[in-house]
């Protein structure tokens, strides 16, 4: 999969909402930005693909900021970014990526709804983004993967429970919305708390079956996985990302997501999967949205997903670029600010009905 872009971030001190854990903001007024080394790998598809990362943070300056840590359900820390309205809070909206893809990506679109009213968290799943572990030497560099013990199940289970935990928490009063992209939207049926969240959206998330990808993706993915990633991954110790993943992942993801891809039915046949039978327990709203030129989330993948929440009639929407006016939005498209006044303006809609 190709590397995905990012927005620097700006985060910011004053928040009426403040955290009452750890909080690794280190801006002291509206006006100083978060000082962050940018991403040289990544910075060229951000320009190309996102426009000027100036007009994006300009966007963002009328939203409270904070990066912070919070533990998951095994104490792991992970890291995470609150974006809070400076009015009154309506929604508690999380946000969970997809397999390989720093939170930042999704900080435009947090932004946009935190605007609208809503408290958005967004967090990076452990041995990703700023929940890897830093290594010992060096100046905030991060630790090899290699023997670092992590799986999806892990990912789901410990991490995005642990999101939804704290959520829910922390703004009890207020309807738990769960925005899943990809593998996000995948975990919300492993999650034995998923009864706390009261709609979901689903951002191109399927039951990724190689099969059942668009040709020829289909079969660039069965190659790269099973004699390329597959192979590297056991002789490193992890997945590299300069394979075309974008980011390094653990071993144990990369195997257990391989194997899913394997499977006719995807996860939903895999036996060391018990979070499987909290795809029954989830009873709240469900869109899932698909996009024509997206080769992966296809809408029998999308549909096959959707099929494991045996408890509820999910709304499935199937979008074309011409549809809003665009030329593409594919995988992850949606999160590109150029949709603000479309796809993304009706899913928050969506969201906050």
């Amino acid at each position: 999969m190709a590397p995905y872009p990012f927005v620097r971030a700006r985060s910011f001190r004053g928040n009426p909402d403040r955290f009452s854990g750890s909080s690794t903001s280190n801006s002291s007024s509206p006006d100083n930005p978060l000082r962050q080394k940018p991403n040289s790998h990544l910075l060229g598809a951000f320009t190309k693909a996102w426009g000027k990362s100036g007009l994006a943070e300009a966007a963002l300056d009328d939203v409270f900021i904070d990066d912070i840590t919070f533990p998951a359900t095994d104490g792991y820390l992970l890291g995470a970014t609150l974006f809070l309205p400076r009015g009154a809070k309506s929604h508690a909206v999380l946000i969970n990526s997809a397999t390989a893809t720093p939170r930042k990506v999704y900080r435009q679109f947090a932004g946009y709804l935190a605007r609208r009213g809503c408290a958005v968290l967004t967090y990076d799943y452990r041995g990703i983004g700023d929940s890897r572990q830093k290594a010992m030497v060096g100046y905030n560099q991060t630790k090899s993967l290699a023997g670092f013990n992590a799986t999806m199940s892990d990912w789901a289970g410990k991490d995005v429970t642990a999101a939804v935990a704290w959520m829910r928490e922390r703004y009890k009063a207020l309807p738990l919305n769960f925005v899943g992209h990809s593998f996000g939207g995948q975990a919300l049926g492993l999650l034995s708390n998923n009864t706390e969240v009261s709609r979901a959206l689903f951002i191109a998330a399927q039951a990724g079956y190689w099969k059942l990808m668009a040709s020829p993706e289909n079969y660039r993915v069965y190659a790269m996985l099973k004699f390329v990633g597959l192979p590297l991954t056991r002789l490193m110790g992890y997945a590299p990302g300069w394979t075309g993943l974008g980011v390094d992942l653990p071993k144990g993801v990369f195997e257990q997501w391989a194997s899913w891809v394997m499977s006719e039915r995807y996860l939903f046949t895999d036996p060391r999967l018990p979070g499987l039978s909290n795809f029954a327990n989830y009873k709240g709203a469900l869109r899932a949205l698909c996009f024509s030129d997206d080769p992966w989330a296809t809408r029998p993948a999308v549909g096959l997903l959707c099929s494991g929440l045996a408890a509820i009639e999910p709304e499935i929407l199937t979008i074309k670029p011409a549809d809003i006016g665009a030329t593409r939005i594919g995988h992850f498209g949606f999160f590109r600010p150029e949709h603000r006044d479309t796809l993304w303006r009706g899913a928050a809609e969506w969201i906050q009905a």
